[in-house]
């Protein structure tokens, strides 16, 4: 391995998926949408996400919209393949996550949403990336749902990925990985997501809110727009199709 490739090796480009690479709504809205209108959810389990937002309440709003997720009890893992409709990515995000797998970076995905959904996502982008003739195996940091026999329980397994967790996961990620994170770079567009950009030496801001606007421009970070939805791509949604069939059968 020469010198440029031994560097590159230690370099990543941590993602945020939903309002940076994908459209709103988030994934996890556009899932919860989907199993409402097909009637999966239960009246039982609005009342268990009622009583646990109840306990969760003293800790804010924020603990009860990430890490309640008591809706899903007893919902059978594999709706998600069955009930989540197509992503699509920003066309400026697939074209920048493009340059940074000809930079040979390491592409890590880090998202609020729940993991089954952010491996369809990554599954998705790699499609993607085939189209235009580049491979890609991103990694993924996401919420973990406790499951049995098939079944989420409706418990996390581990913290729900948003706030100081997103940063915490990717400094573990860097050292499991041996990554330099004084030469990483990370996306994102929330004010939550501001501990996440701090631990790179690289943040980019991604349609930020107004508060990390501010903080962008106080701190000279990069500020991106990306707006343009992408349009139907038959060979990609030929290959994702396959992919989600042959997932949906390892589920």
């Amino acid at each position: 391995m020469n010198t440029k490739s031994s560097s590159q090796a230690h370099i990543a480009a941590f993602f945020d998926l939903d309002g940076t690479l994908l459209p709103e709504p988030s994934l996890e809205h556009r899932f919860f949408a989907n199993l409402r209108r097909n009637h999966k959810i239960s009246v039982t389990n609005y009342l268990r996400w009622t009583a646990q937002s109840l306990r969760l309440l003293p800790q804010g709003l924020l603990a009860i919209h990430h890490g309640n997720k008591r809706y899903l009890t007893d919902i059978p893992c594999d709706l998600v393949f069955r009930y989540m409709d197509s992503i699509s990515f920003f066309e400026e995000g697939v074209a920048r996550i493009a340059w940074h797998v000809r930079q040979a970076h390491k592409i890590i995905l880090v998202s609020g949403t729940l993991e089954p959904l952010a491996h369809l996502a990554a599954t998705a982008l790699a499609c993607e990336l085939e189209t235009r003739g580049l491979e890609l195996r991103p990694l993924l940091c996401a919420t973990r749902l406790k499951e049995h026999r098939g079944r989420w329980i409706g418990g996390l397994d581990g913290p729900a990925m948003y706030g100081p967790a997103k940063a915490h996961a990717v400094e573990a990620l860097a050292k499991r990985h041996r990554l330099d994170l004084h030469q990483c770079h990370a996306y994102a567009n929330s004010l939550l997501d501001r501990y996440f950009l701090f631990t790179v030496g690289h943040p980019h801001a991604v349609n930020p809110s107004r508060e990390l606007v501010a903080i962008a421009n106080q701190e000279n970070w990069p500020i991106w727009s990306w707006c343009q939805a992408q349009t139907t791509n038959p060979q990609r949604n030929a290959r994702l199709s396959s992919r989600i069939e042959s997932l949906e059968k390892q589920a």
